[in-house]
């Protein structure tokens, strides 16, 4: 389930950016609980069924189009009403599935490498490119994808070609974020520091030229989670690692889901 949030983009010479979520909804769905982190497997040989579209094709087709991929889960965001957010990857790029048609006996199948058959229409909201209103079969195979490093790439015009993927980042340094008491913190719960412990966290990093807001969406690592409770932990000028998903809003709004401190 998504978020109606706001997402400043980039800011130049230090200044922090406010990053968001994105469609809104009225009920909070069933949090995911599996955080913990997967080893990757070697890429499966790029053979897709018949209809099927590879990744390219699936990027160059319209929005509003009925689309038919094969992909593999990585992550899950939530369940709710029959329906699941998730994040899938092959060895070509990503796609995420927004409130994709699922039992909750099959979500619980929807393991990390579990390969999945999807038909869906292809959607933007905000320069988020996903698939929504979709179906799924469970298929052979399974794939975990590495992390694709972008240490150094996140203010690259090539940075959208990586989108939704699951990736990391080396060497950044946590900003203070600004409450809304006027005081300063490393995080702030919700992006304007309206929230309470279980929200979403955000938090600033530079990169030495530039400074972004990135998100732990509660949904994917709730409260208790390890990534959680890392990014609570953290001070401003802290150096850190960080993994997660690619996510689009208004501009790059990553998900993370690995924080380390160095």
């Amino acid at each position: 389930m998504k978020k109606l949030l706001v997402l400043l983009m980039v800011c130049v010479l230090g200044a922090s950016c406010v990053a968001c979520g994105s469609n809104n909804e009225a009920a909070a769905p069933e949090a995911n609980t599996q955080t913990e982190a997967v080893v990757a497997t070697e890429a499966p040989a790029d053979e897709k069924s018949e209809g099927v579209m590879s990744y390219e094709e699936y990027m160059a087709a319209d929005l509003d189009t009925e689309v038919v991929v094969e992909t593999y889960v990585q992550a899950k965001q939530s369940w709710w009403e029959d329906k699941a957010t998730v994040y899938t990857q092959d060895q070509d790029g990503a796609y995420f599935l927004y409130n994709m048609a699922c039992s909750e006996e099959d979500y619980e199948k929807l393991t990390p490498g579990t390969k999945i058959k999807v038909t869906g229409y292809k959607s933007e909201w905000s320069g988020e490119v996903e698939i929504i209103d979709a179906t799924f079969e469970i298929e052979d195979g399974n794939y975990v994808a590495p992390a694709t490093d972008l240490t150094g790439k996140l203010s690259d015009d090539t940075l959208i070609n990586y989108q939704n993927q699951f990736f990391s980042v080396s060497g950044l340094t946590v900003e203070a974020s600004t409450q809304q008491d006027g005081t300063e913190a490393a995080f702030l719960y919700n992006w304007d520091g309206s929230g309470a412990d279980g929200d979403d966290l955000y938090f600033n990093v530079s990169d030495g030229t530039y400074t972004y807001a990135f998100t732990v969406e509660s949904y994917l690592c709730p409260a208790g989670s390890e990534v959680y409770e890392a990014v609570k932990a953290l001070n401003v000028g802290d150096t850190i690692d960080v993994e997660g998903f690619l996510y689009w809003y208004e501009g790059v709004n990553p998900h993370i889901t690995s924080v380390t401190v160095k």
